[in-house]
């Protein structure tokens, strides 16, 4: 036995560390289901990995020596909620993303318990889940099908109170509406985005073109003040100058 102090790594590190493809996926995962770091994602992309070779493994083998292990594993992904048919050959078609979504950070998002997925992780880091009555404070633990539904606030928590702030923006966010990107010509042109992506106030375009205000609004030129010409100056003397 090892020392129990002694921890082994649950995740395998990328072979390429430098990936530019690998980074833009593990990014957009991470903002996508409110990871805290890549290593919290490599080690559910480890935990997919093993699955997916005990299945590679189990398929080379004869059905009568395979069938013990392969209805362990089956039921094992059954009850994480991974699967949506008891077949081996779907554990291959298995995603990172069927993994992230089992996590009790997502379930608690996804059940309107949390106005935003970073926001059900800080209720689960600090207490306010509970599953069965205990107190669960893992968020990148996987839950099964059954324990989903068990899953509720902790007894002693304030966000038991429909009035409380953190309820009302989880139902605000469990009912809003995004609007489309196709709306961006309606916008009203007293507040338009600017190149820089910043608001840009109709004020500031009136002090923009002020001065071409100014310069339609010179008054015009009477006749009395207009130039003279040499045809209506009169000529210097008695005689006329040829």
């Amino acid at each position: 036995m090892g020392d129990p102090r002694r921890q082994k790594k649950k995740y395998v590190v990328p072979k390429k560390p430098y990936d530019t493809d690998r980074f833009e996926q593990e990014l957009q995962l991470i903002g996508t289901y409110g990871l805290r770091n890549k290593r919290e994602l490599w080690r559910h992309s480890t935990d997919l990995s093993n699955f997916r070779r005990q299945a590679r493994n189990l398929l080379a083998l004869p059905p009568s020596e395979r069938e013990q292990t392969e209805k362990e594993l089956v039921n094992k992904l059954n009850r994480i909620g991974v699967l949506e048919e008891p077949l081996l050959d779907h554990v291959l078609d298995l995603t990172l993303e069927n993994i992230l979504e089992r996590r009790l950070q997502t379930i608690v998002f996804r059940k309107g318990m949390a106005a935003s997925l970073h926001h059900a992780r800080q209720l689960v880091a600090h207490g306010h889940i509970a599953l069965d009555g205990a107190r669960v404070t893992t968020p990148a633990r996987l839950m099964t099908v059954g324990e989903a539904d068990r899953i509720a606030y902790t007894t002693k928590s304030a966000l038991n109170d429909q009035s409380h702030p953190a309820r009302m923006a989880a139902s605000d966010a469990a009912t809003r509406v995004v609007e489309p990107v196709d709306d961006y010509d309606d916008r009203s042109r007293d507040r338009r985005d600017d190149r820089r992506g910043g608001r840009r106030d109709s004020r500031r375009d009136d002090k923009r073109g002020a001065p071409a205000a100014k310069e339609e609004a010179k008054p015009v030129a009477k006749e009395e003040d207009a130039p003279v010409t040499d045809d209506e100056v009169d000529p210097i003397g008695d005689e006329k100058l040829e």
